[in-house]
């Protein structure tokens, strides 16, 4: 292994991957389940877990003085193994490490979320058309600070790294409390569970396996637990008559500017006196309408930050087929309205990465005939970018709003969209 590349900036691919290999070999050497810290700050003086200095090397930097590594690895044991065999051996897998790694490398899904392993948007980096990132010959100056993190994800990601690293029990190899309770929620999303039922599962598996201590007891302290992730989404208050959002320059307003209709809900009092709530602020009260907006560029940033996931985003301008094919009608690229598009936006059809999305929308009654005077609409985003045995699966499909009320928004669904 180089080691000069210790002097790359924190968010460089070949310094998070040399992070990640320096981390894997160090485990050899755990001291109580400790190693020392060779992070800028910590100086090798310092003895922390192995998350907690893959963290602080990856967001602070190596200490630049130590280069030997006399400490982690068996000494320059590291340095030989990566010199002779380009990469660590069966000595150093993770076959035989003492830390906990389980069936799912939730750590590996962690730093996707938190695009740890991405390369940032470095002037002294360049892509190529193969997707590799080459370093021009620039000298990278090593005194300043690369910070492509901010404090409040650097706690984030220091808790749920610890979280996936707590056994779900003693003895147990293959789940986390944090890839356990994962599980159970992709099991409640694919089979439609209520919250209900998902609560009495959480108190069966309790009460069926008391060694499983500090676990999530209902699905809001689960939610809590998990919500770190990211990809939530947004309340915004609207005209009961779809006039309007109660957003940006009119998130103070408590009337409609267009219909004139209060913001608030109607209320009687005792008197049978109808009045308007929160009519003194827009803080108290509760609205008459309120959509679900799920903000779409974190989400297309999530999707492009898994290796595997952005591979797929690229398919139709990578996977062509011969000439004899070129008429049959196989993916949306292959039609009309995809080529004269991009006959139109050169600069836009030039780059593979561009995003094309298809929209639908339709109402539904999620409360079937036990309330027949209420509707949803959901909008719902088809990535046209993926294969076509994936852009139309449902679970490719990008839930963008959801727009609450008793009939549909017609023609006003536009004030949404």
């Amino acid at each position: 292994m180089d080691k000069s590349l210790i002097d790359l900036p924190t968010g460089h691919r070949e310094y998070v991957d040399s992070c990640l290999e320096f981390i894997e070999f160090s485990k050899q050497d755990l001291v109580e389940g400790k190693i020392r810290c060779p992070c800028k700050n910590c100086k090798v003086e310092k003895w922390f877990s192995v998350n907690e200095v893959e963290r602080h090397i990856l967001f602070k930097g190596f200490y630049k003085p130590f280069k030997d590594w006399i400490f982690h690895g068996k000494g320059d044991t590291f340095q030989r193994i990566f010199e002779s065999d380009g990469g660590i051996t069966s000595e150093g897998s993770l076959d035989n490490q003492s830390g906990f790694v389980g069936r799912d490398n939730i750590g590996g899904i962690l730093r996707s979320a938190f695009s740890v392993n991405m390369p940032p948007n470095c002037p002294n980096l360049e892509a190529r058309e193969d997707d590799e990132w080459i370093e021009e010959p620039v000298a990278y100056d090593t005194d300043v600070e690369y910070d492509y993190f901010t404090i409040e994800e650097d706690v984030t990601y220091k808790k749920l790294l610890e979280a996936s690293e707590e056994k779900l029990y003693e003895g147990c190899i293959n789940f986390s409390k944090f890839s356990f309770l994962l599980h159970l929620f992709h099991l409640k999303c694919l089979n439609h569970w209520s919250i209900e039922s998902f609560n009495m599962l959480l108190k069966l598996i309790l009460d069926a396996f008391p060694q499983i201590l500090d676990f999530p007891s209902s699905y809001y302290y689960g939610k809590k637990m998990i919500k770190d992730l990211g990809l939530g989404y947004e309340k915004i208050n609207a005209c009961p008559n779809n006039c309007m959002l109660y957003w940006g320059e009119f998130s103070k307003k408590d009337k409609c500017h267009v219909c004139g209709t209060s913001r608030w809900t109607k209320t009687k009092d005792r008197g049978n006196i109808v009045s308007d709530q929160g009519t003194d602020t827009c803080k108290k009260g509760v609205p008459a309408k309120v959509m679900r907006y799920f903000p779409l560029i974190p989400r297309l940033k999530r999707i492009y930050m898994s290796s595997e996931t952005a591979e797929d985003k690229r398919w139709h301008d990578t996977e062509r087929l011969g000439e004899d094919d070129k008429k049959i009608l196989r993916h949306p690229s292959d039609g009309l309205a995809w080529k004269a598009f991009d006959e139109r936006h050169r600069d836009f059809a030039l780059d593979p990465l561009s995003v094309r999305l298809g929209l639908a929308s339709d109402g539904f009654n999620p409360y079937r005939l036990m309330n027949t005077t209420y509707s949803t609409w959901p909008v719902m985003l088809i990535p046209y970018n993926l294969p076509p045995w994936l852009c139309i699966k449902p679970s490719s499909f990008i839930l963008s709003t959801l727009i609450p009320g008793k009939s549909s928004p017609g023609n006003d669904i536009d004030v949404y969209l």
